[in-house]
């Protein structure tokens, strides 16, 4: 009885873990044609999103691989959902675009409230010589994105934000790992490459 009940249990966990790789595999690889990559979960009015950015920033560029970022906007921040809208509006123009103006969030961040995000969002479209409509997304597909990539970072397991892992396109061993020391992120973005 012991061990039909072992065996069971042993089955439960095994179909788990495959079910839980299944699921958090799509979500946790590069962009086709990138063998590695960074993926974060971010929220704009996260204060430690904002001091990671740069980082992942420099780790990119040097190693010449893409971040994936998924908007995250936790509850307790007022602001952050709007930020993220407005940054998908951009990147409708051009990835780089929304890439640019997500970064100009953090670097504005201690200034921004909910009343000046607009006004922040404005003279960053007038510098880049973009029209920001009154209505940013008047259909709600930004927001529907947004909301979706809320529910993949639900799915993964996102507690906290920036969470970031560095992913590969292998399929055999650890496909990803996350970067829980940032100082350590060199190091497993070279561990990945070297696998």
């Amino acid at each position: 009885m012991k061990k039909t009940l072992f065996t069971f249990a042993c089955l439960i966990a095994l179909l788990s873990s495959a079910a839980f790789a299944q699921a958090v595999n799509p979500a946790l690889r590069p962009p086709k044609g990138a063998q590695v990559a960074i993926v974060v979960f971010e929220d704009l009015q996260c204060p430690d999103c904002r001091r990671a950015a740069p980082l992942l920033e420099e780790a990119a560029k040097t190693y010449k691989i893409p971040i994936v970022r998924h908007d995250y906007p936790l509850p307790m921040h007022n602001w952050s959902y709007d930020a993220a809208v407005i940054a998908r509006y951009f990147e409708t123009r051009s990835k780089q675009l929304g890439n640019d103006f997500r970064d100009y969030i953090f670097e504005h961040q201690p200034e921004i409230t909910p009343p000046t995000l607009r006004a922040f969002a404005e003279r960053f479209a007038t510098e880049h010589k973009v029209d920001l409509p009154f209505v940013v997304d008047p259909q709600g597909k930004l927001a529907a994105g947004i909301n979706q990539d809320r529910d993949l970072g639900k799915r993964v397991g996102i507690e906290h934000t920036p969470t970031i892992y560095v992913v590969s396109n292998k399929t055999q061993g650890k496909p990803f790992v996350e970067v829980v020391d940032r100082s350590q992120l060199f190091q497993l973005i070279d561990a990945m490459k070297n696998e």
